[in-house]
């Protein structure tokens, strides 16, 4: 594992399959790793859509038996991509989300499409084996889209990950782009550049995280952060529709 403050640009995807994002815990984050916020976070500050989860039949649907297992404070976000797969662990603690680590799994171009699956597949259980997390999100993969190879390379990256994650019978949940904008920005037709300030808002970031892999990762982890938090509040379970 290395940083990308170690790694030159030409080299940054190529040299080694999983690669951390520049440290989190220096210079990004406000708080030190596994240190709590002392500030309360106020009402305002959360996304008003968490509000409502419950009530959005298609956000039942993504719930599914994410909050079926053994309830930990660690969720997942992974981003799925052949090139590359972002993923960002979240932490929940009382007063806010706090980003642990982000980083970004790479396949080898050069390699056939099995190798490649198989380095995407590799790299994710050993996030999983090193940090077990208590639920993973992952962003939903649509059939219908403006570039049909890029959705069947994905798909591959996907298939990979679900087997992975399967093995450890670690809860899973699914989100839609347009669930994650939705609930992070407001709309659901937000653009890149809305949800990253999201994502820095939210985590209370110095500055947009990088790349753009690891930050979408992040707002998955994010959505899912507070979809679990008002379901914990809730004495039942959103519903599956």
């Amino acid at each position: 594992m290395i940083s990308f403050r170690d790694v030159q640009p030409e080299q940054m995807y190529s040299s080694q399959p999983r690669q951390t994002c520049p440290d989190l815990r220096k210079s990004d984050m406000t708080n030190p790793r596994h240190k709590e916020e002392t500030a309360v976070i106020q009402d305002d500050q959360q996304p008003k859509n968490s509000q409502n989860l419950c009530q959005d039949s298609s956000m039942g649907m993504a719930l599914g038996n994410a909050f079926a297992g053994p309830q930990s404070s660690l969720y997942l976000g992974i981003d799925p991509g052949l090139n590359r797969t972002g993923y960002a662990l979240v932490r929940r603690s009382r007063q806010r989300p706090i980003l642990l680590e982000g980083g970004v799994i790479s396949s080898t171009k050069s390699k056939t499409l099995a190798e490649r699956v198989h380095e995407i597949g590799s790299g994710i259980r050993e996030v999983l084996a090193e940090f077990s997390p208590g639920a993973i999100a992952i962003e939903q993969v649509f059939s219908m889209t403006r570039n049909p190879k890029t959705a069947v390379l994905m798909a591959h990256a996907r298939g990979a990950i679900l087997f992975a994650v399967a093995e450890t019978g670690i809860p899973l949940v699914h989100y839609t782009p347009r669930q994650i904008k939705k609930l992070l920005t407001g709309t659901g037709t937000a653009s890149k550049e809305q949800v990253q300030l999201a994502v820095q808002r939210e985590l209370k970031l110095k500055r947009v995280l990088e790349p753009n892999d690891v930050a979408d990762a992040s707002a998955i982890a994010l959505c899912h952060y507070y979809s679990a938090r008002v379901n914990l509040n809730e004495s039942q379970p959103c519903p599956v529709i």
